[in-house]
């Protein structure tokens, strides 16, 4: 037999090894993330945390009025956290028997709402109207609450009286004190933004007979003045003396808030 040729040796053994090495480099897995997205697979997902809700959003926020036969009704709530951590009636019915009836309703339903943390509450025996107009205005600061949190992410912060809708935006919505008047309570809120007010708005004025007529003549004349002169320094309407009075108190404890 022809003994093999020292060459011919030498070139199957460089093919073995070659061959062998291949073979290894197929089967390792490709265990770095750049490897697999070159390869044309997927980078692995980092994990994502759940998504944030409502439970983000924290401060105070005012319902919209309900009217009733009996009189408004408007709830303003406080939020920490995404629960209601209290509610109270900015505006009830009063006067004549309205008053007793709102005494012992509007605590019940406060801590209804405090406990359900929903509109989704029972009505109080003997205030059926008030109890409607409760909920419809809970639901709508509920709204106002979810609506606000959505677009701040963390939620706005806020103090008493401030709202925390486009709080994270520089526009707070602040809320003033109650100015009891000779014909009735008068409150104003304000929106401001940049540092200017906005918008101006009466939560709050005197009604019942003539006080109607004052209330829808002077109030819409009071706000326009308000956004005018960026602060409580406004003239009284006139025919509205005490209505007046009472809107420039409120106005003024609501930039007070503001720092303005």
């Amino acid at each position: 037999m022809r003994k093999s040729h020292p060459v011919r040796r030498a070139v199957l053994a460089g093919a073995a090894t070659v061959s062998g090495i291949v073979l290894l480099l197929s089967l390792k897995p490709a265990s770095d993330p750049g490897a697999a997205s070159a390869a044309g697979g997927a980078p692995p997902v980092a994990a994502q945390s759940p998504q944030g809700g409502r439970g983000a959003g924290s401060g105070t926020v005012t319902g919209d009025v309900a009217r009733t036969e009996y009189g408004p009704v408007q709830v303003r709530l406080t939020v920490a956290d995404g629960r209601i951590t209290g509610a109270e009636a900015v505006q009830a019915p009063k006067g004549g028997r309205s008053d007793q009836v709102t005494a012992d309703a509007v605590p019940q339903l406060n801590r209804a709402a405090v406990a359900a943390g929903n509109a989704d509450i029972d009505a109080v025996s003997g205030a059926t109207y008030t109890s409607a107009g409760y909920k419809q205005s809970l639901q709508s600061a509920l709204d106002k609450a979810a609506a606000g949190s959505a677009g701040q992410g963390s939620g706005g912060q806020a103090s008493d009286g401030q709202d925390s809708d486009g709080a994270a935006q520089g526009t707070l919505t602040l809320t003033g004190s109650v100015a009891q008047t000779q014909y009735g309570p008068v409150q104003v809120r304000v929106t401001v933004s940049g540092g200017r007010i906005t918008g101006a708005e009466a939560l709050q004025a005197p009604e019942g007979g003539r006080s109607d007529q004052v209330t829808a003549d002077a109030v819409p004349q009071l706000n326009r003045a308000a956004v005018a002169a960026g602060n409580a320094d406004i003239d009284a309407v006139s025919g509205a003396t005490y209505t007046s009075a009472g809107y420039k108190q409120s106005l003024q404890s609501a930039l007070d808030r503001a720092g303005g």
